[in-house]
């Protein structure tokens, strides 16, 4: 094109005037698209695929050898009850990753260019809640896997194992804003894995996952009862196995449903808060 072809300073005006300008994304979208980041990180993040992957196996394998003649007369028979509980347990820790890689990004400047960009603002912290759902998916994909080579069988079925993983992906998801909250505390992801442990390990531990209520001492069964834990390992384990969860079911959405109240707001706020 020659010189005396290229548009003027008046006309390039005109053009870029009647250019059409691109439609702002959609919510659903943006939240999309931090979903898939959120899914990528687990890829460049070796740590995370460690807890994703390995750590879910470790476990089953070493809690139904340890403890299954000890506790069952078998590893089979130990697994039986121990699974629905080591999901439960893998999934609520690896929740504490939502936080971290809120800090992380907090820290990298991240946070700030999403505040800034003209999307829906709360899509960051669902795509980061979405994928991680994606990664909750997996760890407990992996799991029972390795509870059928080992002898695992559920007598609800493939219904009861499911309406089981869904209760525990939306206690999982309830509880993720929580550590959404304290990764918006806290100066740096480790600080929020610190946090994290304070509170999971007593709230996993202290639970049936390991051992049913009445092996324990009075006072103890009173305080792991009443652990939300507890609940949702024992509404998990009558859903796998076809026995009646209604109770402990409505109780774990109950508890969910509080943490939601009080943690969506809570972390909202936040997120739009100037640092």
């Amino acid at each position: 094109m020659s010189a005396d072809a290229l548009p003027t300073g008046e006309r390039t005006h005109e053009l870029l005037a009647r250019q059409v300008r691109p439609h702002p994304a959609s919510s659903l979208s943006t939240v999309v698209t931090l979903a898939w980041r959120a899914m990528l990180k687990i890829k460049h993040v070796p740590f995370q695929l460690f807890d994703v992957t390995v750590t879910p196996i470790m476990f089953t394998l070493l809690f139904t050898y340890i403890f299954g003649g000890a506790l069952a007369g078998s590893p089979r028979e130990y697994i039986q009850y121990l699974l629905p509980g080591i999901v439960v347990q893998t999934i609520v820790f690896i929740t504490v990753y939502t936080g971290v890689g809120l800090n992380t990004d907090i820290q990298k400047g991240l946070y700030d260019r999403f505040r800034s960009l003209p999307i829906w603002q709360p899509s960051p912290l669902l795509g980061a809640l979405l994928g991680d759902l994606f990664r909750y998916s997996v760890a407990t994909a992996l799991i029972l896997i390795i509870g059928f080579i080992l002898g695992f069988r559920p007598d609800g079925g493939a219904l009861g194992v499911l309406a089981a993983v869904g209760l525990v992906l939306v206690f999982a998801f309830a509880l993720s804003w929580l550590w959404i909250i304290i990764g918006m505390l806290v100066r740096t992801p480790e600080s929020v894995m610190t946090t994290s442990f304070v509170f999971l390990m007593p709230l996993t531990f202290a639970s049936d996952i390991f051992v049913g209520l009445s092996t324990m001492p009075g006072w103890l069964q009173t305080l792991v009862g009443n652990n939300p834990v507890t609940f949702l390992a024992s509404a998990s384990r009558n859903l796998m196995h076809g026995h009646p969860a209604g109770g402990d079911a409505l109780r774990v959405l109950v508890s969910a449903a509080i943490i939601l109240v009080i943690a969506v707001p809570t972390a909202t706020r936040l997120y739009r808060k100037e640092r």
